[in-house]
């Protein structure tokens, strides 16, 4: 912005060894005031300046600006180092004020009325002399310098850099906005900028003593005062001796000017060299350059630009800057800042601009206070990986837990290391930023669901910290899945039509006639050759025992779409953690479910069976899932009025089209379809178990599938395995007593205050009670009930639960969790790369959304 005299001892660099020559750095980076409340603009600098070393900050013209200067630096770790040590001191004396520091060319939202001048004579009258000019300079660069102790040198450079302006330009376009509007630009302030009647390209200028004399004409015409209000975009600083690149915009992304100070030196440096050897030089023509900056504001990472000197031909923004950062390899290696610099432009590229960025968090709500949240946001949490963790950065401090499966000891494994090292270089404030991004992502998507007895959704929670399952505790649990779900739909089959497994003395008939879940329609599923298409099963990991199966989930188990939604999440908000190099791709899960379905097709329907999947629509708590898995799978996404049975045949009606409906993916409660209106306004249920008893369609999971995931049943599911199978139980369940058989009712009710009690209809952690967590009025009631109707109740060993770490606001506390995954039951099974981790709440062992708790992304690593 606009320049104020400096103590030339901040940025000059000290003197060269004699026979080299240091190409030091400095960086001057201007940051917004920002109220939290409103989210605008305020005039209140200077309470901050007070506060901070006047050695490094400064004032600027503008009250609602504070400016940083850094130390001299000779490489860029230290620059960055430096950098953010600023950035921390302005961010902690703002916290502390209630305001907010935002680096960013421009602002959304500001209140015009309210901002003025910093009162100093200098100023007062640059605003007398400018007026309008002056007002509306609310913008911020980042200015980068480059030490050149020879001025007739530091002249020549800067004649010489002329054409890869457009292309830094380019990369710190982070100003979309002005006075409340899109407009229609990545960079406006380097509209506003050039303004100034001394900004931008000088004209030829052949030496120090030319420069100085433009200077002195300058003044005599009283357009301006000092030499400090030339305003070049490359220029001889007017107060130490160096380079001083001024046209780019500030950058909230502390790399993203580490990558400009790169570029810069390298550019300097090789313009240093052709100057030496003589080498001629062809500016290229102002009215090209011109539209060359002109093109780079306009579109910033996300257009073509000129790529200048080499074509006026526009190309994508990505070429030009990699040919120029290829260009400077030689000069880049020799600073050591090859790898460096290209790591950095890569991750530009992929991230693309800023202005982009903010565009993005606008369309989500069309709120412009979301971009100021952003912006705050990424200002806050600038700090690179590479950094040691300071004492300020605390989340991990003091962590301990029993059993925890990322610091079983005094240390975190060595899977999880990477992920400590990434999490331990985030404050609580940076966390609470991420969690913001993420809590806008998920409104953006619809990441929703439904509580009951409430009116409106909640976004799913989700943890920031993921879960790692190893590659060898993965493959036993796959193996032990698979065999679990292949004899529970042998179970389900066999229950509904001869039941040689109640003839055989496997599994008490009373078991099976007095379950819930047993329903009249299951027996007309028996056209299927599977009735278990995908089957969602609940594990736990005990701290001394390994891994168990808490409960099997037959009949619209959910959660997939959520998984594959904490993986997106995980990689948004936070992209700094490292991914295993083996952890299997969620992405691929969707094709598993659809190739399922296919499978379960009547024979009837040819080679290219549709499917549609059923929900009840909005009304759904898994809605958002519903949808996500339908696009994933390329399907429609349906409700009970899309859908019409015409002798027989079941029809997908959408949108003035009919269309064959042959494999129903089904999302909704049994209860619900039998009873749902169709497209005809007449009760669709009836008609579609008369398709599927025929032959016409399929519905997958089976109706009465309930009986399967029924609790008394589960505890014959060992037995279930050698039976039908003839294998033995790959994977433990949790020891369960039957209310139905005397002598394990008179052991519950013996133990009720050790056990865990569950009635065997319940779901979602529903009248689950926790005997060593219950009072004596809850056992009493408990024992009432049990004593009442025994068959009605299960009574399971307590399991200790592992932890895993979870972000609570201020520090990384352990919390209970399990985990959901899916086994796919189609011509071969298979089982899921996605599978949800819950989250109990804090001081409970329920993992349930619906109950106060949390989801993971779950990093399943393959072999």
């Amino acid at each position: 912005m606009v320049d104020t005299p400096k103590d030339a001892t901040t940025l000059a660099p000290p003197d060269p060894k004699p026979g080299s020559e240091a190409l030091t750095l400095g960086v001057e980076e201007e940051f917004h005031v920002i109220d939290l409340d409103t989210r605008e603009l305020v005039p209140r600098a200077g309470e901050l300046l007070e506060r901070l070393p006047s050695d490094s900050f400064t004032a600027e013209l503008q009250r609602s600006v504070v400016e940083t200067n850094t130390a001299v630096s000779r490489t860029l770790d230290d620059l960055r180092e430096d950098m953010v040590r600023l950035r921390r001191l302005a961010v902690g004396v703002a916290d502390a004020a209630g305001l907010g520091i935002a680096a960013a060319g421009t602002m959304p939202l500001l209140n015009g009325d309210d901002l003025d001048i910093t009162p100093t004579t200098r100023f007062r009258h640059m605003l007398d002399e400018y007026q309008m000019l002056a007002r509306e300079q609310l913008i911020c660069g980042a200015q980068v310098h480059v030490g050149i102790d020879d001025r007739d040198l530091a002249v020549a450079v800067a004649q010489r850099v002329q054409p890869v302006l457009p292309s830094l330009l380019a990369l710190s376009a982070s100003s979309p906005y002005w006075m409340g509007q899109d407009s229609g630009y990545a960079s406006v302030r380097s509209l506003v900028w050039q303004r100034w009647p001394t900004a931008g390209d000088p004209g030829l200028v052949t030496s120090a003593a030319d420069h100085d004399a433009l200077v002195r004409e300058l003044i005599e015409t009283e357009t301006i005062s000092d030499p400090a209000m030339i305003y070049f975009d490359v220029r001889p600083s007017a107060h130490v001796p160096t380079v001083e690149l001024r046209i780019t915009d500030a950058s909230s992304d502390v790399e993203t000017v580490v990558l400009l100070a790169g570029l810069f030196r390298a550019v300097v440096r090789r313009e240093m060299e052709r100057v030496r050897a003589g080498e001629p030089y062809t500016p290229a023509r102002p009215p090209v350059l011109r539209a060359a900056l002109w093109r780079a504001a306009r579109s910033g990472l996300e257009g073509d630009l000129i790529d200048l000197p080499h074509s006026p031909k526009p190309v994508p923004a990505g070429e030009a800057l990699r040919r120029l950062t290829t260009g400077l390899r030689p000069f880049l290696e020799e600073a050591g800042d090859w790898e460096h610099v290209t790591e950095l432009l890569e991750r530009a590229l992929r991230r693309n601009s800023a202005a982009a960025r903010q565009r993005r968090a606008f369309t989500r709500r069309g709120r412009l206070a979301d971009v100021v949240d952003l912006i705050l946001a990424e200002t806050r949490g600038g700090e690179p990986a590479r950094q040691t963790a300071g004492p300020a950065r605390a989340p991990l401090a003091g962590y301990a837990s029993t059993g925890d499966e990322m610091f079983p000891d005094t240390g975190p494994t060595e899977s999880y290391r990477g992920i400590v090292d990434a999490l331990e270089q985030f404050s609580a404030v940076e966390l609470r930023g991420r969690e913001h991004l993420r809590d806008e992502e998920q409104r953006a998507r619809g990441v929703t669901f439904s509580v009951a007895g409430e009116a409106s959704t909640r976004l799913f929670p989700f943890d920031l910290v993921p879960r790692l399952v190893e590659a060898d505790e993965w493959a036993v649990l796959r193996a032990g899945l698979t065999q679990r779900a292949r004899a529970l739909d042998a179970f389900l089959r066999d229950v509904y039509d001869e039941r040689w497994v109640v003839k055989d003395g496997v599994i008490p008939g009373w078991v099976v006639d007095a379950s819930p879940g047993l329903k009249p329609t299951g027996a007309l599923m028996r056209r299927q050759a599977a009735r278990v298409q995908v089957a969602g099963m609940d594990l736990v990991k005990d701290k001394q025992t390994g891994w168990h199966v808490l409960e099997d989930n037959l009949r619209v188990p959910s959660g997939i779409g959520y998984a594959i939604q904490n993986r997106r999440l995980t990689l948004s908000v936070l992209p700094e953690l490292p991914l295993p190099e083996k952890l299997l791709p969620v992405e691929e899960t969707p094709a598993m479910l659809r190739r399922a379905l296919l499978a379960a097709a009547p024979p009837a329907t040819g080679d290219d069976p549709s499917i549609v999947v059923l929900s009840k629509g909005n009304d759904d708590s898994a809605w958002f899932e519903h949808r996500l898995l339908a696009l994933e799978m390329g399907v429609p996404a349906a409700v009970s009025t899309d859908l019409q049975v015409v002798d027989g045949t079941v029809f997908l009606v959408q949108q003035g089209r009919r269309q064959r409906v042959d494999v129903i993916y089904l999302r909704m409660d049994e209860e619900e379809l039998l009873h749902a209106p169709g497209a005809d306004g007449m009760p669709l249920g009836w008609p579609i178990l008369s398709a599927v008893h025929t032959g016409r369609v399929a519905v997958a999971n089976a109706l009465g599938n309930g009986v399967g995931d029924d609790k008394a049943v589960y505890a014959y599911v060992p037995q279930m395995i050698e039976y039908y199978l003839s294998e033995k139980p790959l994977l433990a369940d949790v020891r369960t007593y039957l209310g139905g058989v005397p002598e394990q009712r008179d052991e519950i009710l013996r133990r009720l205050g050790e056990l865990v009690v569950k009635p065997v209809d319940g779901y979602g952690g529903d009248r689950v009670v926790i005997g060593p967590h219950a009072t004596e009025d809850e056992l009493a009631a408990l024992r009432h009930q049990v004593e009442a109707a025994p068959h009605r109740w299960i009574a399971q060993e307590v399991v200790s639960l592992s932890t895993h770490p979870v972000f609570d606001g201020e520090r990384l506390t352990p919390r209970h969790v399990d985990l959901r995954a899916f086994v796919f039951l189609g011509d071969e099974p298979e089982v899921g790369s996605a599978a949800l981790t819950r989250v109990a709440p804090p001081d409970s062992m329920i993992v349930n959304s619906s109950r106060g708790g949390g989801s993971k992304d779950t990093w399943l690593l393959g072999s």
